[in-house]
C-alpha cells in the first residue's frame, strides 16, 4: 500500500536522485555542512536540525538520526556520516515536501466531492503548441479518471476547480519558482481557493521527450497531488520524490499510486462490473484542530524559525515553508515534550537557539530538542515580579535587541549584554505607531516586522517606524 511522504498542502516536482553506495567520508567543509543542515531542516525534520561543530551532543545525535532518515529514504548507505554521495543527493534539485513519511494522504485527507472536476490553462507555454498542452494535460488527468469514478471537463472561461498555468518565479502564490533545473512545478491539494491548482516552471524546457522536462509525467504527478495524494517511497510509483523520465507510450499508473487513488475515490468499474471500493487504510481519529481559515483567525504566537514562519495556537503549530509555500499543523507537544502551549516565540540566530515563552517560564530549544536547564522563570531576562506572561516577541537582528510586548507596554532586551535596555518599558502606540495598542504575536519576515493584534496584522518598516499594509491573519494560511 501507499507509503507517502508528510502531509503538507503544497507540493513542488523534483529531479533524479541516483541510488548509489557511499564512499568512505572526508571531512566535510563548513559550507557542506551548512547546506546539510538547510537540507535536513527543509525535508527531514518539523524544524531543523544544527550542523555538528556548532552544538551540543544531544543536537548532534540529532543531526546524525536524521541525515540516516535521509541516506535511508534514498537507498543510501546508513552511515550517519556526511559522505559524498550523500552530498551529491543534497546538491539534486527536487521536491519541497518533507520526506519523513507518515500517511499517503494529507492533513485531514482532503478529496474531491465531485465527480466531474473541471480545469483550466490560463497561460501556455511557448515550449509546444497549445494543441500539444492541451492533449498532454488531458492524457495525464485520463490515467486518473482510468481507475476511478472521476471526469475531467476543460473549460475555457471563468474559474475551473483546477486552474493550470506556466509561469517563471514569482507567479502570485507566495511560492516563487527558482529557475531552470530547480523546482519545476508545484500543485495544491483538492479545496477551496488555490485548492487543486497546477503551476509549472516556465523556466523548465517543456517536452514532450526525453529531453528537457517530460510535460506528462510532471503533469501527471502534479495531479495526484491535486486530487489528495502525497508523496510515496515507492521508487517505482509516480507519486515517488523524484523525478525521472520513463517510456510514455502506452504508461499506465503505477499499482502503488492506482491503490493510493482509488482508496479516495473508489473504483472506476465498468457497466457489466460490480461496484468496488477498497477499505482505506486505517488511521487513528484526527484530533480537532484550529480552523486557520477562519476569519477571525487570533493567534497565540508566531516566529520565523530557520527561514520557516510558525504560527502557533491553541497547542498546535502551523509551518509555512520558506522554500515552496506549504501549511503543515502538528501538536506542540508532539516535536516538544513537555511544552503543552507557546505564548511567544523567537529565534536569536547568533547562539542557533529559539525561544519560547508559556505562562511565567521560558525554554531554550535546538532543533527538537530542549536544551538542559529549562524551563527557566522569566525574571531571568530582568522583568519584574508584575509581569507572568509575555505576549510577543521579536527579534531585530541589525540592532541585536529582542522586543518583549507585554499588555500596552514593550521592553527591549539588548542580546549581547544579556540585560533589559535603560528605560522600558515603553508605550507600544507611541513607538510604533499604527500598528494598535496591544500586540498577540509578532515575526520578521524579509525585512519587514509584522506585528498581529486580534485577527489582522500590521507589516511594519523598523527603520522608518512606518506601518506599511494591514492584511488578515489568515492571509498566511493558504485558505
Amino acid at each position: 500500500m501507499m507509503a507517502a511522504a508528510q502531509a503538507v498542502k503544497a507540493v513542488m516536482l523534483v529531479m533524479t536522485v541516483a541510488v548509489c553506495r557511499a564512499v568512505p567520508p572526508t571531512a566535510p567543509s563548513q559550507e557542506e555542512l551548512s547546506k546539510a543542515q538547510n537540507y535536513l531542516s527543509e525535508f527531514f525534520s518539523d524544524v531543523g536540525v544544527s550542523a555538528p561543530d556548532t552544538v551540543r551532543r544531544s543536537s548532534l545525535d540529532s543531526f546524525e538520526d536524521t541525515l540516516r532518515k535521509m541516506q535511508g529514504f534514498f537507498g543510501l548507505e546508513v552511515t550517519g556520516q556526511l559522505d559524498t554521495n550523500t552530498l551529491a543527493v543534497m546538491d539534486r534539485s527536487r521536491c519541497g515536501v518533507t520526506d519523513v513519511a507518515r500517511y499517503g494522504y494529507f492533513d485531514g485527507q482532503p478529496k474531491w466531492d465531485k465527480t466531474v472536476i473541471t480545469y483550466r490553462i490560463t497561460q501556455y507555454t511557448p515550449d509546444l503548441s497549445q494543441s500539444d498542452v492541451d492533449a498532454t494535460i488531458a492524457n495525464a488527468l485520463k490515467l486518473y479518471s482510468d481507475v476511478i469514478p472521476l471526469d475531467f471537463k476543460q473549460i475555457d472561461s471563468g474559474t475551473a476547480d483546477i486552474m493550470i498555468l506556466f509561469k517563471p518565479r514569482e507567479h502570485g502564490d507566495f511560492a516563487p519558482f527558482d529557475g531552470e533545473g530547480g523546482v519545476l512545478a508545484h500543485a495544491y491539494s483538492p479545496g477551496e481557493g488555490h485548492g487543486g491548482d497546477t503551476h509549472f516552471d516556465e523556466d523548465e524546457n517543456w517536452t514532450l521527450t526525453s529531453a528537457g522536462s517530460n510535460l506528462f509525467l510532471v503533469a501527471a504527478h502534479e495531479f495526484g497531488h491535486a486530487l489528495g495524494l502525497a508523496h510515496s517511497q515507492v521508487q517505482t510509483a509516480l507519486m515517488h520524490p523524484t523525478y525521472q523520465y520513463v517510456n510514455t507510450v502506452g504508461y499506465k499508473l503505477p499499482d502503488d499510486d492506482r491503490q493510493g487513488v482509488q482508496a479516495l475515490y473508489g473504483v472506476r468499474v465498468s457497466s457489466d462490473q460490480p461496484t468496488a471500493k477498497p477499505k482505506p487504510p486505517p488511521r487513528p481519529e484526527p484530533e480537532p484542530v484550529p480552523d486557520r481559515c477562519n476569519r477571525n483567525l487570533i493567534f497565540d504566537a508566531a516566529a520565523s524559525i530557520q527561514r520557516n514562519l510558525y504560527f502557533f495556537k491553541d497547542g498546535y503549530f502551523w509551518r509555512r515553508s520558506s522554500f515552496w509555500g506549504g501549511i503543515s499543523t502538528r501538536k506542540i507537544p508532539s516535536v516538544w515534550p513537555g511544552i503543552s502551549k507557546v505564548d511567544a516565540a523567537y529565534e536569536y540566530k547568533r547562539q542557533n537557539t529559539v525561544i519560547f515563552f508559556e505562562g511565567d517560564r521560558y525554554w531554550g530549544i535546538r532543533g527538537n530538542t530542549v536544551l538542559p536547564g529549562y524551563p527557566k522563570p522569566l525574571s531571568d531576562f530582568g522583568f519584574p515580579s508584575s509581569v507572568t506572561k509575555v505576549d510577543a516577541a521579536v527579534h531585530v537582528s541589525f540592532i541585536s535587541r529582542t522586543l518583549f510586548f507585554v499588555d500596552y507596554k514593550y521592553w527591549s532586551y539588548n542580546e549581547r549584554r544579556g540585560k533589559m535596555d535603560r528605560g522600558f518599558p515603553k508605550f507600544i502606540h507611541r513607538e510604533f505607531p499604527g500598528i494598535g495598542p496591544r500586540v498577540d504575536a509578532a515575526f520578521e519576515n524579509g525585512g519587514y516586522l509584522y506585528f498581529s493584534y486580534g485577527s489582522t496584522q500590521t507589516e511594519y518598516h523598523y527603520q522608518r517606524r512606518r506601518a506599511i499594509k494591514t492584511r488578515l491573519n489568515k492571509e498566511w494560511m493558504d485558505c
